[in-house]
């Protein structure tokens, strides 16, 4: 199911970086250099296959950009969100 707006930016307020790109979560995470950005990424991929969502990535050196949308719902789900809750965990304790 679809989450509304209200319920989309009610999320958004309680995380710091994560913003809507129309249907989509987007988050840059900062590394101080490309070996942690991959690291990060074999992370993301590794939580992503375990709860059979995949977001899309962005690699620039030093900056990973996720983005996040249930695209056969057609928007943003509570998978979203969930995935989005790991990721930031396991930044967290990296």
């Amino acid at each position: 199911m679809i989450l509304d707006d209200i319920a989309i930016q009610s999320w958004i307020h309680d995380r710091n970086g994560w913003s809507r790109e129309g249907d989509t979560l987007v988050k840059t995470y900062s590394f101080p250099a490309f070996r942690d950005s991959i690291v990060f990424v074999n992370r993301v991929a590794t939580l992503a296959d375990g709860a059979d969502h995949h977001p899309d990535i962005d690699i620039r050196y030093d900056r990973v950009r996720i983005g996040l949308s249930t695209h056969d719902a057609g928007g943003i789900t509570a998978k979203d969100t969930q995935l989005a809750e790991k990721i930031d965990f396991a930044t967290s304790n990296r």
